[in-house]
């Protein structure tokens, strides 16, 4: 492991973070959000035609003569269940994301759009903003990252990893080394520091729930790391077993409360009015997903750019951020299904299910502030509040805090436990089954990595960095869309 130069040097630039985060957080946080800016302005352009262009090409193979290929042996069958592939694969890719933003992210976008627009008109369009976030395009950046992973590596017996395809299209010349040794660094530290920003949101999220839960007034620092070290505690178990038997179990748990929230929400809340919403919502997505990933609002004012970056172009960056981990996580969770079948699981059900979730979360959040139930402005002024605020206004909330509060923790263990295989795996060259001693390892670091993202204590900070350290992806993952291409192109040939 200590010769691998990947890793090494993966270990080093991760080291430079934490080093810097212990001695000096908040020039850290400063530094990353301003040079993160200045990149994602200038390349805002790429950056949405990118991910455009991978939602298309995803399309574009799933109703092709490529789309019957298998990925694996033309004898392969998949070895998890449908129900528990999809949970798996949700679990890894969005989690905690969603019970952080629920009603959060709706809120914050109604709030700035409602400067231009009647209320009625910001409301639907912050929602359908919100399933533009967490959507098609979202899915696609994932699912070209696990597609490419599971056709070179299952398909053409390659290693796991991301420099795979690279070596496998254009040889082991002197370039093609440099860019492979060069994407699995990338691969490594992307992983790490995405993955540990959002064990930082999930501690955030659970310690705001506990405080209202125990009314306590100040919980400060001692709080997120006692959860902290709890968290660590509960992912090293999942490490020292097989990944099927520990991520199927946590996630399905996880998904069966965040199923059974919404079935609450729709019990005990304006049942008919949330349904409209989500209907509604469904329709504005699907009549706008397309234009939408050309916006880039050139002809705005600052402010409007600024939001726009601070938002959209986060998102789709912090998406690029988690592309090799969850793409790595769903190639060797859906060996044996067919590209086609792959790619319609991947991009149409998490989408569907976040239509629900926000259009559910949004629209409770509206109708209880437009009652005087609940206050909004939360979201602004403590945004790891916002959901526990909304469950307050509803009958059952001290059982409902508790349910969410371990949805969110079950959620960061599948996310901790499915980043430390995936960077065992690379670390181990791509080896599916690596050992447990690299995943522990990984576990570790990647605790370390969240301790620093929890000391900053900023939400925006936490964004920030992610954002940073993704910025090289937006490139390799177009480079590893090509590779497959041409791979294809060869096998039908």
């Amino acid at each position: 492991m200590f010769r691998n130069s990947v890793f090494m040097t993966a270990m080093g630039m991760t080291a430079v973070v934490v080093v810097w985060g212990m001695a000096d957080t908040p020039s850290l946080a400063m530094f990353a959000k301003d040079t993160g800016s200045v990149l994602l302005k200038s390349r805002g352009w790429f950056v949405m035609l990118t991910v455009s262009f991978l939602l298309f090409s995803c399309f574009g193979l799933a109703l092709s003569r490529y789309g019957c290929i298998r990925l694996g042996r033309d004898d392969d069958r998949p070895e998890f269940a449908t129900f528990t592939w999809l949970n798996m694969m949700f679990a890894a890719g969005m989690g905690v994301g969603l019970l952080f933003y629920g009603v959060a992210e709706p809120t914050l976008h109604y709030e700035f759009i409602s400067k231009f627009n009647k209320p009625n008109v910001a409301m639907g369009q912050a929602l359908t903003l919100t399933i533009f976030h967490w959507g098609l395009h979202a899915w696609a950046i994932y699912g070209v990252g696990g597609l490419v992973i599971a056709y070179f590596g299952f398909r053409l017996g390659r290693p796991k990893t991301i420099s795979a395809p690279i070596y496998t299209v254009f040889g082991r010349g002197p370039v093609a080394r440099v860019t492979g040794w060069w994407v699995d660094v990338m691969a490594l530290y992307a992983i790490a520091i995405g993955l540990s920003g959002s064990i930082a949101m999930g501690v955030f999220q659970v310690q705001s729930g506990l405080t209202r839960l125990l009314g306590i007034q100040d919980a400060g620092m001692a709080l997120s790391l006692g959860i902290f070290a709890c968290l660590v505690a509960a992912y090293i178990l999942p490490l020292l077993r097989d990944l099927g038997e520990g991520m199927a179990m946590l996630s399905n748990l996880a998904m069966a409360v965040t199923v059974g929230l919404i079935v609450y929400f729709l019990l005990f809340g304006p049942t008919a009015f949330l349904m409209g919403t989500v209907t509604e919502t469904l329709g504005r997505y699907i009549g706008s997903v397309i234009p939408q990933g050309f916006v880039i609002f050139t002809f705005w004012e600052d402010n409007v750019q600024e939001w726009f970056t601070d938002w959209t172009l986060n998102y789709m960056v912090w998406w690029l951020a988690w592309a090799p981990f969850v793409g790595v996580f769903l190639a060797r969770i859906s060996k044996g299904r067919t590209i086609r079948e792959y790619i319609l699981g991947v991009l149409l059900v998490p989408t569907g299910f976040s239509v629900l979730w926000f259009g559910v979360m949004g629209g409770l959040g509206a109708y209880q502030s437009y009652h005087g139930h609940y206050d909004h402005t939360v979201a602004s002024t403590d945004i790891n509040a916002a959901t526990f605020a909304l469950l307050e206004t509803l009958p059952l909330h001290q059982v409902t805090i508790v349910a969410t509060i371990i949805a969110a923790f079950l959620f960061i263990v599948t996310s901790v436990v499915s980043a430390a295989f995936v960077l065992a795996m690379f670390t181990a060259g791509g080896d599916e089954n690596p050992p447990t001693r690299l995943k522990v390892v990984w576990g570790v670091i990647l605790g370390v990595l969240g301790l620093v993202m929890i000391i900053t204590d900023s939400v925006d900070a936490v964004r920030a960095i992610i954002a940073l350290s993704a910025n090289p992806f937006i490139f390799i993952i177009i480079l590893m869309m090509v590779c497959l291409f041409v791979a294809l192109k060869a096998e039908k040939e």
